[in-house]
This record gives structure tokens, sequence and C-alpha cells, in this order.
């Protein structure tokens, strides 16, 4: 079966690619309101437990969502009165001591290569990691003169963050409201003859989404919460700014946290071996942790998605649509694999082809 859904969604994308400029204005359209209505969905379930459980409490629901919006707004305001001004502390500090630390780095990676063990190897090596800083200071340059030219692609995005930070309340606020009917009122219009089974797969697919991103961003909290203390138990500089990286990188699967202690790293061999062995042990604990409790308590096997598969997703998403297809990649996958499930399912019962997996199914539903 999941073989079945790769090859769909590469036929999908190839599709895509052919008749692409037949959908530019749809592209546009979404480009505009995609951002606001996939941030409302995202936190529409993260925050749609909490109404429930207000009116279930005899709360009624907009006075429900009214606290939420309370709530929420006081921590945002909490957060860029006491952490706000930490972040951007640290992260001014770090590019102050960016040249040290930078230097630092050159003169250990030369005298650890100098090393006796590595000496017949010392030519092609010294090339190589001339070649290494050589792009890297090359990359950092392009960065910097595409800042300028770019001015247009800042004022375009400053407005489309604009225009998001205004929508976002009000799509929420009506999720949050009438969520539960969308479904109903989808299917309405649909022929009597698929209506209840479209809404089984509606269904189907608010569930796994529901907890794919419930059980993501708690896992996230939970990473950085984590890390910060780590780090900062341990003595690392910038404990915040990395511990709320690592929670925001958390969000990629499987690979998130590995990115995350990069810059640990390369902080901790600046600071000596003491401290980048204290940092690999709070990854390690901060691994086993996560591994052994946190993600199979608030995860699970939700998804019932192969690691191998998820990494294949990850690797198409990122590579077709950037950093959002990464983050929303695997939830998309999720949905049209419930679609195609189903559809499957469908196929199976009409087409008359798997008349042994029916009886099969007749004779488990009879003795249940």
């Amino acid at each position: 079966m999941p073989l079945i859904i790769i090859v769909l969604l590469l036929l999908i994308v190839l599709l895509f690619t052919k008749v692409s400029h037949l959908f530019q204005p749809v592209v546009q359209f979404m480009g505009i309101v995609g951002l606001p209505i996939i941030i409302s969905g995202l936190l529409y379930y993260i925050f749609n437990p909490v109404v429930n459980f207000m009116e279930k409490k005899g709360i009624k629901r907009d006075f429900g969502i009214t606290i939420l919006y309370i709530v929420v707004i006081g921590l945002i305001a909490w957060g860029i009165i006491i952490l706000v001004p930490k972040i951007e502390a640290q992260t001014k500090s770090f590019i102050d001591d960016w040249p040290i630390y930078w230097k630092t780095i050159e003169h250990k990676t030369s005298e650890f290569f100098n090393a006796p063990l590595f000496e017949q190897f010392s030519e092609p090596i010294e090339n190589t990691i001339n070649e290494l800083f050589s792009s890297i200071n090359s990359i950092a340059k392009s960065i910097s003169k595409n800042a300028f030219t770019g001015i247009g692609s800042v004022v375009g995005a400053v407005a489309n963050i604009v225009v998001t930070i205004v929508t976002v309340p009000f799509i929420l606020f009506y999720l949050l409201k009438d969520g539960k009917k969308l479904a109903p009122f989808a299917t309405q219009f649909l022929p009597t003859k698929i209506r209840k089974k479209t809404l089984v797969i509606l269904t189907d697919i608010n569930k796994q989404l529901s907890s794919y991103v419930r059980g993501q961003v708690t896992v996230a909290i939970a990473v950085a919460i984590m890390f910060i203390i780590g780090f900062s138990v341990i003595g690392l500089n910038y404990s915040i700014t990395l511990g709320i990286l690592a929670g925001f990188l958390n969000l990629v699967p499987y690979v998130g946290s590995a990115l995350a202690t990069i810059p640990a790293i390369i902080l901790a061999l600046v600071d000596g071996p003491k401290m980048l062995v204290a940092v690999i042990i709070v990854f390690v604990l901060e691994q086993t942790i996560e591994g052994k409790f946190i993600s199979p308590l608030v995860l699970g096997s939700q998804l019932d998605i192969h690691p191998i598969t998820i990494i294949f997703v990850l690797l198409s998403a990122g590579k077709i649509f950037g950093i959002m297809g990464v983050i929303i990649g695997i939830p998309v996958y999720a949905a049209i694999k419930v679609i195609v499930t189903h559809l499957f399912i469908w196929y199976k019962d009409f087409s008359g082809l798997y008349e042994e997996d029916n009886t099969q199914r007749i004779e488990e539903k009879a003795d249940a």
C-alpha cells in the first residue's frame, strides 16, 4: 500500500509539472491566503480540545473562545516582555562573537588534523578544509549581497506576514466556533450514495491530522524545555535560543533534533573538550527521554507511516515546496494516505477482483 501511494503521489507531481501554467492563478491566490489558512488550521487542532473541554464544563463556545484568546494574548505579551529580549540579546551576542568563534574553530581544526596520525594526509586534508572555509565564506558573502538586492522580496514577505497576523485570529475564531459543521456542510452537496463514505474519510483525516499536530507540538515544547534546562545546567552560552531552535526544528521528524545540535556542538568546540562531552551527554539524555517516554506516550503509532516513507516525503516536499513543504509534508501525506486507502477498499469491494479478501472480511464481521 505505501508503494501504491508513493507512485500515485509521483504521478500527481509529474502531471502538475506538465500543466502547472493552468494553475498559476490558483497558485497566486493560495500564495496570499494559503499561509493564514495553514496557520489557522494548525492552531485549530492545538486549541480545539481546550474549547471542547470548556464547553463540556458548561461554558458557551463563544465565551470559551474569548477566554482562550485572552489567555493566548497574555502568554504572547509575557513572551515579548520576558523571552524576546533574552533571545535578541543572545542572538546579537552570537553575531558579534562569531568571528572569534570562527577563528577558534579554524585553529582547532587545523591543530587536530596536524596530529601525527593525520600527517601523511595533511596536504589533502588542508586543501579540503581551505575549500570548505572558502565555500562557507562565499555563501556568507552571497547571502549578504542578496540581502540588499532582495529588498522587494523582503517587502512582499513583510506584507504577507502582516496579512497573516491580521487574518489568522478571524479565521481561527470561526474554525473553533463552527469547525464541527464543516464536514457535514461540505458533504451535503455530494450524491447521496457517496455522502456517508466521504464523511467517514473526512472524519478519519481530521483524526489523523489532529493527533499528529497536537502530538508534534507537545513533543516540540518538551524538547525545547529539555534542551534549555540541559544547556543551562552545563553552562553553554545561548541556552534559551538553542533550546527554542531545537523545539522548532523538532517539528521535522527524525532529523530535527540532530540539526538543532549542530550549533551547540560548534559552540562546545570553542569552549573545549569538556563542554563538547557535556553537550553530547545532554543530546543523548534528551534523545533517550524523548524516544523512550515522551514520543511513545504522546505520539504512539498514530500515523502508521514507515520511517523510510517519512524521509522520502520530507525530501520530496522540501525539494518542491521548501521549508513549508518539510513542515506540512507529513500531515498532507497522511491525509492522502487515508483517501487512497478508502478508495482502494471501495475498489476491492466493487471490482470483484478480490473475492477472497471480501469473503474473508465478511466472515470476520460475522465472527465479530
